[in-house]
């Protein structure tokens, strides 16, 4: 954004600024970005995964993307329905995601690894069995590949069609390639690296997903989400609309979409398009910009390719 058309949009990217902030407040994390000098974590300034996941509305719409994916899967929505506080504390569902993600991306090796280990600790005690009798484990490979499959084609996708920076050919591969280094230390297995290995996996896992009750009540707690914002039902209307567009046809019909929703959603995602400009120039001092001052860069590498 040149300096007078941010001088020009300054209120509107303080309002933004504090709408980011009022929903996920700084500093509550625990994790240090800002140590070991030199440290590039897990992925470093020159890869892929830095800058996608710099970039907050293809973050966050991304993310719910992910979520209204998930609901398709029954044994993933298990663990989420017995094990979790959804219906009372999506918000800090989303807090912890979101921490996790930015931890894994930007905090030096050590404190990664940290994260890692923490949340397959936590894994460890998720377990039990469907209504119909399947057992599900939050460590079984199979899951956790689903559940970064989803996260990270949300992401790719939020970044493909918010961000003001266009995606060059080959870093949708990229970045597959680079992410699934998570998933893996994870436990997860034979996670897709490309593109096209990612639509492969939909196309073979679909057997296995379907659209129930419970789907449909996780969805209805989303649709109430109340984020802690001004005009906090109309930011969730245009979030969740901007995310939605960001399905995959055949997902959006499997959670049975109206053609009145997919048109609502489309409105959503121009409208976040247009803000998208105005939330890079109010966030130019978080956790990315922060590891690039931890390795030694400038942050505005996070603008443009290798």
């Amino acid at each position: 954004m040149e300096p007078l058309l941010r001088a020009l949009a300054a209120p509107a990217s303080a309002r933004i600024r504090a709408w980011v902030l009022g929903a996920f407040p700084r500093g509550q994390s625990g994790i240090d970005y800002d140590h070991p000098a030199g440290d590039p974590g897990l992925f470093g300034p020159d890869s892929t995964t830095w800058r996608i996941h710099a970039d907050f509305p293809g973050m966050l719409s991304g993310g719910l993307c992910a979520l209204m994916l998930q609901t398709l899967h029954p044994l993933a929505l298990a663990g989420v329905w017995d094990h979790s506080q959804f219906r009372t504390d999506l918000v800090g569902r989303l807090r912890r995601t979101t921490n996790f993600v930015a931890g894994t991306t930007y905090a030096g090796r050590s404190e990664a690894e940290r994260l890692i280990a923490h949340v397959d600790r936590i894994h460890a005690q998720v377990s039990g069995v469907t209504p119909d009798g399947r057992p599900y484990r939050a460590r079984d490979p199979q899951l956790l590949t689903w559940v970064h499959v989803t996260e990270s084609y949300g992401f790719l996708e939020g970044f493909r069609r918010y961000s003001p920076v266009a995606l060059p050919a080959g870093a949708g591969d990229a970045y597959y390639a680079e992410v699934r280094r998570i998933a893996e230390r994870l436990g997860a297995r034979d996670v897709p690296a490309s593109e096209t290995e990612v639509s492969q996996y939909f196309a073979d896992i679909g057997k296995l997903l379907r659209f129930d009750e419970r789907s449909r009540e996780v969805l209805a707690v989303l649709a109430r989400i109340r984020l802690p914002v001004p005009a906090a039902n109309l930011s969730r209307e245009v979030f969740l609309g901007a995310g939605a567009v960001l399905l995959p046809d055949w997902a959006a019909s499997r959670l049975h979409l109206t053609r009145a929703q997919r048109a609502k959603a489309r409105v959503s995602a121009r409208a976040l398009r247009a803000m998208a400009p105005l939330f890079r120039s109010a966030l130019r001092d978080g956790v990315a910009q922060r590891a690039c001052k931890r390795v030694g860069v400038d942050p505005a590498i996070l603008e443009r390719w290798p």
